[in-house]
């Protein structure tokens, strides 16, 4: 009885409603920031709040399911910053930019990702593997001497969270971000002057 006819229909439809969701989300975040209201994009999608909630328990759950599409681009840049420098701080400085571009995904988002850190959520487990992540490429460049021992794969990921934060807000002026990236580099770079 499992496997009817019925019952195939009905994980179908329930699969096309959480992908037509997605999309909806992933429409309205891109245009207006993560603010809109869950109601608002059930209503832009169609359906009653009860079909938005069984597929995601709340906004968090709807961030997360949308920003894995982001993590695996940001996977993508990992790999080709890996493969293309030979100098670990290089790495270390690149992976921290394509990090903060991975927390502008949609407006508001690093405000959920930080809350995400301290409190569990349907985020925690992504912003546990770029922490993990920032952790390994931080201690490859600690380990050749370019990168001050007392920093963390956690406090880059903070400060580049912090950056993604000011840079984002739009009252930032056109090179708040670069300005930011630059005093975090002066903070993690072992050679950066006291």
């Amino acid at each position: 009885m499992s496997n009817s006819p019925a019952r195939g229909a009905a994980r179908r439809d329930a699969q096309h409603n959480r992908a037509h969701i997605l999309d909806v989300a992933r429409a309205a975040f891109d245009r207006d920031g993560i603010d809109v209201s869950m109601d608002a994009i059930a209503k832009m999608a169609g359906f009653g709040a009860g079909t938005l909630y069984r597929n995601f328990e709340n906004k968090d759950a709807l961030l997360a399911a949308l920003l894995d599409r982001h993590y695996e681009g940001l996977e993508e840049r990992r790999l080709e910053i890996e493969a293309a420098e030979q100098d670990e701080a290089q790495a270390l400085e690149r992976w921290i930019e394509a990090l903060g571009d991975w927390m502008l995904a949609y407006e508001g988002l690093p405000e959920p990702l930080r809350a995400a850190c301290r409190s569990e959520s349907p985020l925690t487990r992504t912003c546990h593997a770029v922490i993990a992540t920032t952790e390994r490429i931080l201690k490859a460049a600690q380990e050749k001497g370019l990168a001050r021992t007392h920093v963390t794969g956690r406090d880059l990921f903070l400060g580049a969270l912090a950056i993604a934060w000011a840079g984002g807000d739009r009252t930032a002026g056109e090179d708040t971000t670069k300005v930011l990236r630059t005093v975090l580099k002066s903070g993690w770079q072992e050679n950066a002057a006291s």
